[in-house]
């Protein structure tokens, strides 16, 4: 018997579950961010971003409750990657001027990986007529876009000025 062709809705659960599974790595990782982090910007940011996190989360949650599905996670190589990568250059530039410009940038890959997955996913169930999903999908990714904007705007101001 030949295997099931795998389809939009297959795709689409795989990487709300991959989404899911960073989102609750991030959470984790935020704290240790935030406590790495010299300047007090930058650590109300991730402190602020650990609460919207929280509630992104939860909107996944209720996107797989839509779906009829359990709340559960794969295993993301890609968000494991950058958070270790964070966490190296924690190591790797403690007590250094340029320790706060490594942490924003481990922060903007993790946004960046953010931001691609949810606009994916958004226009994703778009297409599957998931439109509350999608809605919820949106909220999110206008918070990752908002959080990656203030991250900018922390490094082009102060931190990579400090760095230098």
């Amino acid at each position: 018997m030949a295997a099931k062709q795998k389809t939009l809705d297959d795709l689409f659960l795989h990487t709300l579950k991959d989404i899911y599974y960073a989102e609750k790595q991030i959470l984790k990782a935020l704290p240790k961010m935030a406590k790495g982090a010299e300047s007090d910007e930058l650590k109300a940011a991730f402190q602020t971003h650990r609460e919207q996190t929280q509630g992104q989360i939860e909107r996944l949650e209720q996107i797989f409750e839509l779906l009829g599905k359990p709340a559960r996670g794969v295993p993301c190589e890609a968000i494991k990657g950058i958070i270790d990568e964070g966490t190296e250059i924690m190591e790797d530039f403690a007590d250094s001027p340029a320790l706060d410009a490594g942490i924003l940038s481990a922060a903007q890959a993790v946004e960046h990986y953010e931001i691609t997955r949810y606009g994916t996913l958004k226009t994703w169930a778009r297409e599957l007529g998931l439109t509350e999903a999608a809605t919820l999908l949106d909220q999110t990714l206008q918070e990752e876009k908002e959080t990656d904007a203030l991250l900018t705007r922390l490094a082009e101001a102060r931190v990579n000025v400090k760095a230098a």
